[in-house]
């Protein structure tokens, strides 16, 4: 599948801010079945400042100056990104959940892609014996390591709530589980909770959905903002496996990764300081448009 990605995310502030120091992350780049075929940001207003850099898992990320005095924000994204089908996977055909958590505890990996950094507590997930207890009712000894998170992903979706008035960006973890509803953010830091809590890495990963679905099929829940699910790491055979509990799907060509990190507060789209005062309103529009061959011949419009 080939797309065209259109995010703007606006701010309005109460009163006018004179200067601005943010970090954008809203720019995906090459990864593991995904292709970049072209990107452009624009910002408003003109920073006087911009560096683009690669953090530590190798997400995209711009440290902007802003020294104009103003009350809108906005971070415009264009990009057209290519994405190719997961391989198809026998979930039984993994190894075992207790294998992953013996084989992760003793490597000594420090590289990017090592499972190793993603078994510990992070900003907004620390452990929980609430939501270990629950997710371990589905690993049962011996169970494959991806059909153990899969049920665990199918059982997120079947007794949560989708529900964007339950909570916020910084409700935690505990309390949407205990709440049982949530938006994709908590339901992806609930899954990532319970499998760390046995041991097991999880990543959190932030991108979009596909706007409109195909013929005949439903659209996904999360569609219309930036979307998180969890990537699970299921043995050295088969690496990292994209799970999505607001949806109860398997990752595949409906995904476009935008970050990945441990969590949250590791791919928040936009971060920063601001002189001024007074309170924020926050507005975002996504489109991730399917395109076709004729279509994919055409230059990319700003």
């Amino acid at each position: 599948m080939m797309y065209d990605i259109h995010q703007t995310t606006a701010y309005r502030y109460a009163n006018a801010v004179p200067v601005a120091r943010h970090v954008v992350r809203m720019v995906p780049v090459e990864r593991a079945l995904q292709r970049v075929i072209v990107s452009h940001v624009r910002v408003e207003p003109e920073p006087v400042e911009w560096t683009e850099t690669r953090d530590f898992f190798g997400n995209s990320v711009l440290h902007i100056r802003i020294e104009t005095p103003h009350t809108d924000f906005k971070v415009h994204t264009r990009a057209r990104v290519a994405v190719e089908p997961a391989p198809a996977l026998d979930a039984e055909g993994s190894v075992t959940w207790e294998e992953v958590r013996e084989m992760v505890a003793s490597s000594r990996d420090l590289s990017a892609q090592s499972p190793v950094h993603h078994i510990y507590p992070s900003i907004a997930v620390p452990l929980s014996s609430p939501i270990t207890d629950w997710a371990k009712q589905s690993f049962a000894p011996d169970t494959p390591m991806l059909s153990a998170a899969i049920d665990l992903m199918n059982r997120i979706y079947d007794e949560f709530t989708y529900d964007p008035r339950a909570t916020d960006v910084s409700t935690p973890a505990l309390e949407a589980f205990n709440m049982r509803a949530g938006v994709c953010q908590d339901f992806a830091h609930i899954m990532i909770a319970g499998l760390r809590g046995l041991g097991l890495p999880a990543a959190y990963v932030s991108g979009f959905l596909r706007t409109e679905p195909p013929p005949g099929k439903e659209r996904l829940q999360g569609a219309d903002a930036t979307h998180a699910w969890v990537a699970v790491w299921c043995g050295p055979e088969i690496g990292w496996q994209g799970l999505d509990p607001t949806n109860a799907l398997l990752v595949s060509t409906d995904h476009v990764v935008l970050a990945v990190g441990r969590d949250y507060a590791d791919v928040a789209p936009i971060g920063g300081v601001l002189l001024g005062s007074g309170g924020q309103k926050l507005s975002v529009a996504v489109d991730v448009i399917p395109i076709d061959a004729v279509a994919q011949a055409k230059p990319l419009a700003e």
